[in-house]
């Protein structure tokens, strides 16, 4: 896709992994609900969900700047938007991750749920 036709959730990782990560709030929808559920490994998880103040907040305990986002595959189906990406640590494998969002009439996220695990390594396969 080229830039001008990114899906919302290509500009939402490029975003978060920029200096201003907090332009994402931009990109929801009134009514947003999300959820994060952050693997660790070694069956450890923490769940981060909610709506506007609570994303407001997981992006204030974030490490700015130390992770990126890569999307190797993206797809738009009607309103919903999925991809499948890597978080990388200073170009290094950290995690896999999927995520989906249910775009409003605006093309603002008004759903989002992102999943990601340290143990696998899609790019290995």
């Amino acid at each position: 896709m080229s830039a001008a036709t990114r899906s919302v959730l290509s500009r939402w990782f490029g975003t978060i992994d920029s200096d201003t990560p907090e332009q994402i709030l931009d990109l929801i929808a009134p009514g947003f609900r999300f959820s994060i559920v952050f693997g660790t490994g070694g069956g450890a998880a923490t769940d981060f969900h909610g709506g506007r103040a609570e994303l407001e907040g997981y992006l204030a305990q974030r490490e700015k700047g130390v992770l990126t986002h890569h999307v190797l595959s993206e797809a738009v189906v009607g309103r919903d938007e999925l991809v499948l990406g890597q978080a990388r640590r200073a170009g290094a494998f950290e995690s896999t991750f999927v995520a989906s969002a249910r775009l409003d009439a605006d093309d603002r996220v008004a759903a989002l749920m992102i999943g990601r695990s340290p143990q696998l390594d899609i790019e290995s396969i």
